[in-house]
């Protein structure tokens, strides 16, 4: 029934999605901006030139010229059909006359463009229209003549295929499964369970564009968290629910069990990841709302099959959730014992024995990492750093080579109804400044005389993405304009990236800062501890240095791009390089809801064993062997799929992966295994301390349930037994059987304290009061000291 509902919905919304189509929003705008203002000024003055704005590049061969007859023949009406279609405002030709024409052809000769404004910006821009201007240009190449197209409007015709990550991503996830889990039914169902909550998610997306502002970018990065969280979430209740089988429940019993335990833990992180998300409400940019939805939407459905798909395919797939192997084997040899074993467990008890090395050397490995964060710096990225064989590659390189690297981004400088004297001295004044290649009026239209405005194109002598540029903003900004006595606003996409740039930075401590405080208080409520979510906010916040540093150490330091194989000449890297603007929200989202899940995956099982034994040591150790394996493929598949945007050709894909593929990688492997293992174990009991004020005061959203029956784990005395309770008292009755063990036990123990139940496991003796071979004095100080301790009070 519950495979049916779930089939029925993703059909149904498949269907609803494809007759009303999509909506999204395509504007990204910065109000209150002077680039915004810029533009708000453009469209009402020239509203055939308020749209993107993009290039046709051509270049002749040697001993020939980009005037001669041939070469004008074949562009120029390539040009003129370009200007015809419906939806471009305006084409400025190098052909046409006037001094500003002639600029438009290189020194040599042999190189030069036009402008191609549309009437729309990129992102609103119909691709159809888009892939006419691009057919048409490229139509008129010829040998010994090369055409090229660049612009924000044309590098949308070569991005990948929708889907093609996920895809990837999939098969990656599959791969690593298989290999984890050795069994093809258990490989299959945490992607079965993602694709359903994934697909639901996207199509559910699609419908919500129509009722509110969805930009995009929205599916693709809620598809990717939900790919990722869903696959975790199934296999960390699928590996519970193996393990259980392992040690002699029934594929029912065991299923119970782990929707009891790993199940409350799905639950836990969900809500974690979805606060985590909502944080990106702080940086008060309105076009992210609408990926907040998206990706807590997904994410909410991904928790939703966790808890509801995944038990309904446990029992229908019933043993054979285990291969072959451990089937012959579990039948062959009995039930496992419950102490792990294992490659997990061996680096689970050197933590446990060397708490202090690995915390000093896992401390050294993240600060040498976080370094490079110093020197991080914001702005944009241009067309250079895009694959070779593209042709916006090609045109940003032609563009460099015939007129400079500022040709690739132009500033406007858009002047409100200045005089004819005004226009021509502010030109002068522009031209005269320090950073500036070339400025010019563009030629008045028939709305000048009626609104005022003018518009001046300004080349900087660097490229856009150069620290140079920005600085040549903020002096037109903030003495150029202003000494004249101009209202002038400086606009363009190279402006409009350092807007960005500089709002993502002053925005980004609040942000980063609302994800950690609203994730401590979540963590505070369910674990019942200070130190547990201080630890974990602490080491979110190194995951994101370390995330940063690493992108500052490759795309502006360039170190590391040997090993992947990027090439400086390829990703645009150097020192005068900067980080695209929008990268810290997207990798920060990405990586703190990932961290929360290895968080609450592996702390949540520590405070279960914690609970169960009161024996911190006992409990960071076991909770380390068995979610480590865990945490661990998780990073595996996301590090792989972070590999096919790395290694996807353009800067922005680029910086993306490798950021984030780093950030997880040591989250997984330092962080959640060493790090976080290590000051749990360092801190002893004082992990699980809480001011009595406040223990009373907090809500409970997830105590771990009663261990089954059927565990049995060894601890120092040896294997649990069945006791009588405290002493005194006679044996607890027998409930009526609800539920197989789990419920036995836990009516059992019903109602003793924490001490009191580890008593009844141990014959009427508390875990600690047991008396092992070569324990002696010391021993004797540890039961001293327990016997001092006030009881815990009753979960």
């Amino acid at each position: 029934m519950v495979l049916v509902l779930w089939l029925g919905a993703l059909l149904g919304l498949a269907a609803a999605g494809g007759s009303a189509g999509t909506a999204y929003s395509a504007v990204l705008s910065l109000p209150g901006t002077d680039s915004a203002r810029a533009h708000d000024l453009l469209a009402e003055a020239f509203p055939e030139r308020a749209g993107d704005t993009d290039t046709v590049v051509w270049r002749t061969g040697p001993g020939s010229s980009v005037r001669d007859a041939s070469v004008r023949d074949r562009i120029e009406p390539a040009l003129q059909e370009i200007a015809a279609l419906d939806g471009v405002g305006d084409v400025a030709s190098p052909y046409a006359p006037g001094r500003a024409a002639a600029a438009q052809v290189g020194a040599d000769g042999r190189t030069a463009y036009a402008r191609v404004t549309f009437v729309r910006q990129a992102a609103e821009i119909p691709e159809d229209l888009i892939e006419k201007v691009v057919g048409t240009a490229r139509a008129a190449e010829r040998d010994g003549l090369q055409v090229e197209l660049g612009g924000q409007a044309v590098a949308r015709t070569e991005e990948p295929p929708a889907g093609g990550s996920e895809a990837v991503g999939i098969a990656a996830a599959a791969v690593v499964l298989l290999l984890a889990l050795g069994s093809l039914f258990a490989m299959l169902l945490p992607i079965v369970t993602a694709v359903f909550a994934v697909g639901t998610g996207t199509l559910a997306t699609m419908l919500l564009s129509h009722v509110t502002d969805v930009p995009e970018a929205a599916p693709l990065l809620g598809a990717s968290i939900g790919l990722c969280v869903g696959i975790d979430y199934a296999l960390f209740i699928v590996t519970r629910h193996r393990r259980g089988i392992l040690r002699g429940l029934d594929p029912g019993e065991s299923a119970v069990q782990a929707l009891d335990t790993a199940g409350r833990a799905v639950l836990l992180a969900g809500g974690a990841v979805c606060v985590a998300l909502a944080g990106m409400f702080v940086m008060d940019l309105r076009f992210l709302d609408g990926v907040v939805i998206a990706a807590a939407l997904t994410v909410g459905l991904g928790v939703l099959a966790a808890i509801t798909l995944l038990p309904a395919l446990l029992g229908f797939l019933g043993m054979r959730v285990l291969s072959r192997r451990l089937r012959r084997l579990l039948a062959a040899s009995g039930p496992e014992p419950e102490e792990p074993g294992g490659l997990a467990a061996r680096w689970a008890g050197f933590v446990e024995r060397r708490p202090r090395t690995v915390a000093v050397l896992a401390v050294a490995v993240v600060a040498a990492l976080a370094i490079p964060l110093l020197s991080l710096r914001l702005g944009a990225a241009d067309q250079g750093g895009h694959q070779e064989s593209t042709t916006t590659r090609q045109a940003h390189d032609l563009l460099a080579e015939g007129f400079g690297p500022g040709f690739n981004g132009p500033l406007q400088v858009v002047v409100d109804r200045p005089g004819p004297a005004d226009t021509a001295g502010l030109v002068e004044r522009i031209r005269d400044t320090e950073g500036v290649a070339r400025a010019a009026a563009a030629p008045p239209s028939a709305a000048t005389a009626t609104t005022g405005t003018t518009v001046i194109e300004v080349v900087p002598t660097t490229s856009p993405g150069s620290r140079e540029t920005d600085r040549l903003i903020d002096r037109l900004r903030g003495d150029v304009l202003p000494q004249a006595g101009a209202d002038a606003h400086v606009g363009g996409v190279t402006a409009d990236f350092k807007d960005f740039a500089a709002a993502t930075s002053d925005r980004l401590p609040y942000f980063a800062g609302a994800v950690v405080a609203l994730g401590f208080l979540l963590l505070l409520a369910a674990f019942r501890s200070l130190l547990v979510p201080l630890v974990a906010a602490l080491v979110n916040l190194v995951a994101a240095a370390v995330a940063f540093g690493v992108l500052a150490a490759v795309l502006q330091w360039g170190r590391g791009t040997e090993v992947l194989g990027l090439g400086t000449e390829i990703l645009g890297l150097g020192t005068e390089g900067a980080v695209a603007a929008f990268l810290p929200v997207v990798v920060l989202s990405m990586l703190f809801a990932l961290s929360t899940d290895h968080q609450v995956f592996l702390v949540s099982r520590v405070h279960e064993e914690w609970v169960h034994t009161c024996d911190n040591a006992r409990a960071v150790r076991v909770g380390l062997a068995e979610t480590g394996r865990v945490i661990n493929c998780a990073a595996l598949f996301m590090i792989c799929l972070c590999a096919v945007f790395a290694l996807g050709g353009d800067l922005e894909g680029a910086a993306a992966g490798i950021g984030l593929a780093a950030a997880v990688a040591l989250d997984a492997f330092i962080l959640r295994t060493a790090l976080v293992p290590a000051v749990m174990r360092l801190l002893g009991r004082a992990n699980w301390w809480l001011p009595a004020r406040l223990e009373r005061r907090l809500p409970h959203l997830a105590a771990p349930r009663r261990r089954a029956e059927g565990s049995r784990a060894t601890g120092p005395g040896g294997p649990r037994s069945p006791g009588r309770g405290r002493p005194g008292n006679p044996p607890p009755a027998d409930p009526p059987r609800l539920g197989g063990r789990v419920h036995r036990a836990a009516g059992g123990l019903r109602g003793q304290s924490v001490r009191g139940r580890a008593r009844v496991r141990h014959g009427g003796r508390h875990p600690r009061h047991h008396r092992g071979p070569g324990q002696g004095a010391a021993r004797v100080q540890r039961i001293r000291r327990v016997r001092r301790l006030r009881p815990v009070r009753r979960l």
